[in-house]
């Protein structure tokens, strides 16, 4: 099977539903109680649909779910399942993905931020933390570049803030994809069943490529400016470069020397880094359970456990 027909079906298999395991035990029974209040926002003319889970907690701020590509806020429920239980979620369908409209024009992560901004605006939303998956994580970078006072924390999993954080042959693999290489696929079917524009399949595929072929890239600067606190997270087979996460974990102020030589952290750190053992790009979303468990602390900046030996 060449590279791209394993990307497909890769892809593909991201949006089956997971077993039993993939939610904490804790919030199982969070989990079937995590019902969505469903909404659009008219972004210039494009609807931009968006789902919300629970109710605003007090101290906590709300968290904004962005997916990857080819998905849907739904794709994302087995990680919006057991977050809803300790916060509020907000869910948003990218542009031209799932129930939004804009399929006919071009993506760009500025655009994509600039989309996930108004939502926030509709909705009276002020201030929120956000986890990005894949395509979502270069957006939610651009959000907080592109607006920072709405942005608190950011969870970056599998994404990058440029092009080049990608490897090289998973951005040829993109380019060679087809409309056939996803027939009968859930994500074909997933497409069709939900878009308001379900014939126009190979027009995402064509969107999808054009986007990971055009370079991007947010500046040092830019990155180093971004107020809130990240946490970076990729498998160690992951289509993003260990050398890029590394180096995105450093730009938002990781690699402290100082706890370093102490040994030990007296505060929550400004960034954190994990990298999940025999974990691909695709393989990241069945590891709910790892993903949760370092998450929330990180969200709620919950300090560092001292050791008790």
């Amino acid at each position: 099977m060449s590279a791209f027909a394993l990307l497909a079906a890769a892809s593909a298999a991201a949006s089956l539903p997971q077993p039993a395991h993939a939610a904490p035990p804790a919030a199982a029974e969070a989990a079937t109680s995590a019902t969505a209040r469903n909404g659009d926002a008219d972004v210039n003319g494009t609807r931009i649909h968006y789902q919300l889970y629970g109710d605003p907690a007090p101290g906590k701020a709300p968290l904004l779910i962005l997916h990857g590509a080819f998905m849907s806020g739904d794709a994302m429920k087995t990680l919006i399942d057991p977050l809803a239980a300790t916060r509020q979620v907000i869910a948003i369908d990218a542009r031209g993905h799932g129930r939004s409209g804009g399929v006919d024009g071009k993506l760009s992560y500025d655009l994509m931020a600039d989309d996930a901004a108004a939502v926030l605006a509709k909705l009276g939303v002020k201030r929120v933390d956000v986890l990005g998956y894949s395509m979502g994580a270069s957006t939610a970078i651009a959000l907080a570049v592109r607006h920072p006072g709405q942005v608190g924390k950011q969870v970056i999993l599998s994404g990058t803030s440029r092009l080049d954080g990608w490897y090289p042959q998973v951005l040829a693999g993109i380019a060679q994809l087809t409309p056939e290489v996803f027939a009968g696929s859930p994500i074909e079917t997933g497409y069709k069943s939900l878009s308001p524009t379900p014939e126009k399949f190979p027009k995402l595929v064509e969107n999808i490529k054009t986007l990971d072929a055009t370079p991007f890239a947010y500046s040092d600067e830019q990155v180093r400016a971004i107020p809130g606190k990240t946490m970076v997270i990729i498998g160690d087979a992951d289509g993003v470069t260990l050398d890029h996460a590394i180096t995105l974990f450093k730009l938002r102020g990781g690699g402290d020397i100082a706890a370093a030589t102490q040994g030990f952290m007296t505060e929550a750190p400004r960034a954190r880094l994990a990298i999940l053992p025999a974990t691909s790009h695709i393989g990241i979303m069945g590891e709910v359970p790892a993903i949760v468990a370092m998450v929330v602390p990180f969200l709620d900046d919950a300090k560092p456990p001292m050791p008790t030996f």
